[in-house]
């Protein structure tokens, strides 16, 4: 897995959903709401250990790092859930996020000696 993109996240995460179908409820705009939900507690929890840990401990610590990669990890699982439960492919994101990419990238100019927005 050397390359891990969207296009297989969102494979791997059907297949979680597949395999507990009958105990979790089904993907749907409803669902969307609260995988977005746990999704932010899950942010919640890398910001915590930034907060709590440091950038030091992050860096060099194996443990603490490995843990701020978990946490990591389950928001983009709940954020796959999220595209999957408003039924947005890889190629709806993919066109949009360089959409916006290209808008971000005229959105600042250099003026004399710092950045400002146009």
């Amino acid at each position: 897995m050397s390359d891990l993109g969207f296009n297989q996240m969102q494979a791997i995460q059907k297949e979680l959903q597949d395999k507990y179908k009958n105990i979790w409820a089904p993907l749907c705009p409803k669902l969307g709401r609260e995988q977005l939900l746990w999704m932010m507690i899950e942010a919640g929890e890398v910001a915590d250990i930034i907060k709590k840990q440091g950038d030091e401990a992050i860096m060099n610590d194996p443990e603490i790092r490995n843990k701020l990669i978990e946490e990591m990890c389950d928001v983009m699982m709940y954020f796959n859930d999220v595209l999957l439960c408003y039924d947005i492919s890889v190629e709806d994101l993919r066109e949009i996020y360089l959409k916006k990419h290209e808008r971000n990238m005229k959105r600042w100019v250099a003026g004399d000696d710092a950045y400002e927005r146009k």
